[in-house]
């Protein structure tokens, strides 16, 4: 409440335009993970609220912004996209789904993309002359019951985009991105042997992405691994192996976009995922602002 208040009416803290800022993560998360029911599909009002607060802080990032509703079994849900560059030309998706599997926080998962994707819009309206259009998007409903089907709002979204033959050049899903671990064996895989290539700590981001769809996904994940201030590992693998396709860029691969996630391996790493235990103090926003950082650089010098 402070910090959308001190936005709105009041003067916003000094920062580095061209940093992420750790308080900024914090309240986002704060508000996002405070809501009076949880963020899922169950309580529309709750979703509304939430995508209104997205929203608001994407036009105060100075985006250009707009609604996506869709309806389902008489609800109305709505995605929020907020569009920074020229109107015209291809554009670069980064989204993350701010909806949450049951009654959990969901402060990983996945109120840290949704922060970052917040904290993106900050440091991409500091920019000037930006040349390529980059449309940020906050999805509805990517948790059960409407994951991997035609409900899910980046279906939606990747649906609309290809039937009105937008020009797209690739796709970015933000799924959990806070939370990290620096002990031995922290770290687990869909493979065993695995940890023998990218280690057994759990300190680092992964860029994900499946064989054979690399035109945009692949020169960006070596962009992020080189410009980024903490380690990052470069995962690719065919789409059926577990993990590989849990968050919304699967639905971009489905109308035949290049698209890749960044993530903290969710489940592979931390163990309170979708449990009412995933809450804000066990994230590291440190390295979570490193992660937006290294994403800015990496789209700004694509």
């Amino acid at each position: 409440m402070g910090f959308v208040t001190c936005l709105l009416g009041g003067v916003a803290p000094a920062v580095n335009a061209q940093s992420a800022d750790t308080l900024r993560l914090r309240q986002h998360l704060r508000y996002l993970t405070t809501t009076p029911q949880p963020r899922n599909h169950q309580y529309v009002a709750v979703l509304d609220t939430a995508a209104a607060y997205l929203s608001r802080q994407l036009r105060l990032a100075g985006a250009r912004t707009s609604e996506q509703p869709y309806q389902v079994e008489g609800k109305t849900y709505r995605n929020v996209i907020g569009s920074f560059g020229p109107e015209n030309g291809p554009r670069i998706i980064v989204g993350a789904h701010y909806d949450v599997c049951g009654e959990q926080p969901g402060a990983d998962d996945n109120g840290s993309g949704v922060a970052a994707l917040l904290e993106l819009a900050r440091l991409l309206g500091q920019q000037q002359g930006l040349k390529q259009r980059i449309d940020l998007v906050a999805y509805t409903l990517e948790e059960p019951p409407y994951f991997r089907t035609k409900l899910m709002g980046s279906y939606v979204h990747a649906k609309s985009l290809h039937d009105a033959q937008v020009p797209v050049r690739g796709m970015v899903a933000l799924e959990m991105l806070g939370y990290f671990d620096d002990r031995k064996n922290s770290q687990h895989y869909p493979f065993g042997p695995l940890k023998l290539i990218y280690g057994s700590r759990g300190n680092y981001v992964t860029a994900v992405r499946k064989f054979g769809n690399g035109s945009f996904s692949r020169p960006f994940a070596r962009r992020y691994k080189r410009v980024a201030a903490l380690p990052v590992r470069r995962f690719q693998a065919p789409a059926a192996l577990p993990g590989i396709d849990f968050s919304d860029h699967l639905n971009y691969w489905k109308f035949g976009y290049s698209a890749l996630m960044l993530t903290d391996t969710a489940f592979f790493r931390n163990r309170n995922y979708h449990h009412a235990t995933d809450s804000m103090e066990k994230l590291d926003f440190r390295r979570m602002a490193l992660a937006v950082d290294a994403l800015l650089a990496a789209l700004l010098n694509g």
